[in-house]
This record gives structure tokens, C-alpha cells and sequence, in this order.
């Protein structure tokens, strides 16, 4: 099985049903969010209610001021439902809930955005640990896929995305306001 290059073409545009960060259901999409002229910041996570993915998806919405000062909208996204996300959201942290989130969780409850992202476990029906960040313009700058039992850093995420907005040519274990390399 082959799997199809993504990077630097047209992310695989999406509308999902989603637990807004008020806690009332609505829907995130793509097309919106470049309609903004924002970036996106796309991760999928296996299911709720487990142990590695709240440390991540709590992590992210710590630090979504910095994300919102880069232009960037996060979305979190699992098969599983927006009602099993609202009852995750409304569980306290210190019980192994997420508590109040300051982005939306998404419900791909159809395997379909999963599907498109080369993220979805199909005997299992849930996602792999995928990170996605799609520009502006909805081309896809970034993808990083990794197995369910390691969590991300929000950290490399945040500089992999100044990285991308700086246009530039970035060198290894370049950091943000650091130069990028002339050519």
C-alpha cells in the first residue's frame, strides 16, 4: 500500500461537528478559517476519556494565546461523538477530564476527515497521533503522524509554525527570532 504525499498540496478541505469553546455544539471547517486569513493547526487524537491524550489536548489549550497571537485556529479532532467531547470537556482536570478548552474538539464520527488525513486506524475506528498545519490559503505546510502512545510537544508545534509563517529557509534547531538562511 502506498500512502500519497500531502506536504505542499491542498489539505483535504473539512466541516465537522464540534464542542466550541463555549460548550455548545457548532461546526468547524477549513474553508472558514481561511476565509479569516488564519492559519490551522489540525491534530487528531485516538479517543476520549483516556490518559496520554488529555495531557496533549489541555497542553494546547494552555498555550492557545500564543497560537491565537500567530494567527492560528486549533482544532482537536477523534471519532469519537460531540457528546462524548462535551461530557470529556465538563469532566474536571483533576479527575481525568479536560475541563474548559479555549479551542474546539471536533466529532469525525464518520471516519471521513481520519480517511482523508492517512490518520484513521480502520480496525480500530479510531485516528493516530496526527499533526497537521495548513496555511492560510489551504495548502497543507506540515504533517507529522506518530503511534498513540507518545504525546506531542506544543512547544515544537508552536515553532514549527513560526518556522512555516517566517517564509523563510529555516536550519535545524533554528528558533523563533533566530535568522533564517539567506540563499
Amino acid at each position: 500500500m502506498s500512502e500519497k504525499r500531502m506536504v505542499a498540496k491542498q489539505a483535504p478541505r473539512f466541516e465537522m461537528d464540534a464542542v466550541m469553546p463555549n460548550k455548545e455544539f457548532g461546526k468547524v471547517s477549513l474553508e472558514d478559517i481561511m476565509k479569516e486569513d488564519k492559519w490551522t493547526v489540525l491534530f487528531f487524537y485516538p479517543m476520549d476519556f483516556t490518559f496520554v491524550c488529555p495531557t496533549e489536548i489541555t497542553s494546547m489549550s494552555d498555550r492557545y494565546d500564543e497560537f491565537e497571537d500567530l494567527d492560528a485556529e486549533v482544532i482537536g479532532v477523534s471519532t469519537d461523538t460531540i457528546h462524548t467531547h462535551k461530557a470529556w470537556i465538563n469532566t474536571d482536570r483533576d479527575e481525568n477530564g479536560l475541563g474548559d478548552l479555549n479551542y474546539p474538539l471536533a466529532a469525525d464520527t464518520n471516519h471521513k476527515v481520519s480517511e482523508e488525513y492517512g490518520v484513521l486506524i480502520e480496525d480500530e475506528g479510531v485516528a493516530l497521533r496526527g499533526l497537521f498545519i495548513i496555511d492560510p490559503e489551504g495548502e497543507l505546510k506540515y504533517s507529522v503522524v506518530n503511534h498513540n502512545d507518545i504525546g506531542r510537544d506544543v512547544d515544537e508545534t508552536l515553532r514549527v509554525l513560526q518556522a512555516l509563517q517566517t517564509g523563510g529557509l529555516c536550519p535545524a534547531n533554528w528558533k523563533p527570532g533566530q535568522e533564517t538562511l539567506n540563499v
